[in-house]
């Protein structure tokens, strides 16, 4: 196999084929790690910056110290990392339901997996976001009804494409409501979404937060000689 192409793992999921590539991309002279499942393509270390923002601006409306955060979807671990670089982060629950990408990290196959293995303030916890939300235990087993600061949300590519249609629920106001109850009050509910703000899907956060915004992060796309965007949402919950 060439040099500037290499599967480093793919794996049968119950959500499909999930495979872990590298390549380099000639043109940018750049080395590309991709995870694909099925046919779906879900992340490129070609662009991460929308992934970075949504734990920026989502611990940017935190206040105090000694933060409990929930990221949801552990991908290639951007997220993840930013939250780490906040100093007031106490704690980092990872949920990621697919069980290869946890050990892509823990063996160090992805660039950023030594840099959350080694932080002790980091857990990978393999579950599914979604029952997890919509379960009274919540995102903590070992302390049921645990209350978070705030929790950042990478999984599905939006509220209206899904990687798969039982998370559909989550979205809806009962399951947001479902998940508020898991936050603490003046804590933050942020979420990525590849399509733009979506009127109607702010009006079901209203349901269950407060200060409810949309936020479009514009990051340059060598690929297409041009900038993409995507968007970040942000919602605190009431006191």
């Amino acid at each position: 196999m060439s040099r500037n192409f290499e599967v480093l793992d793919s794996r049968a999921t119950a959500l499909g084929e999930l495979t872990l590539r590298r390549r380099r991309i000639l043109s940018l002279g750049k080395e590309v790690f991709e995870v694909q499942l099925g046919e779906a393509f879900l992340m490129s270390s070609l662009f991460h910056e929308v992934e970075e923002a949504l734990a920026q601006l989502g611990l940017a409306e935190l206040k105090g110290e000694d933060w409990d955060v929930v990221v949801g979807g552990l991908g290639l671990g951007y997220t993840a990392a930013a939250a780490l670089r906040h100093p007031q982060v106490r704690s980092l629950r990872v949920i990621e339901f697919l069980a290869p990408v946890i050990e892509w990290h823990r063996q160090a196959m992805v660039p950023l997996g030594a840099t959350l293995t080694s932080d002790p303030r980091c857990r990978f916890v393999e579950a599914d976001f979604f029952a997890t939300a919509l379960s009274e235990a919540g995102f903590d087993a070992e302390q049921p009804g645990r209350l978070f600061d705030a929790v950042l949300l990478d999984i599905d590519h939006s509220p209206e494409n899904l990687l798969h249609s039982s998370n559909a629920a989550f979205y809806q106001p009962a399951g947001l409501q479902a998940l508020a109850r898991h936050v603490r009050a003046g804590g933050v509910f942020g979420l990525w979404s590849d399509d733009q703000p979506d009127e109607s899907f702010l009006q079901a956060i209203g349901t269950a937060f407060e200060d409810v915004r949309a936020h479009e992060v514009t990051f340059a796309n060598p690929l297409l000689e041009g900038d993409s965007a995507s968007t970040v949402y942000l919602a605190r919950k009431g006191s």
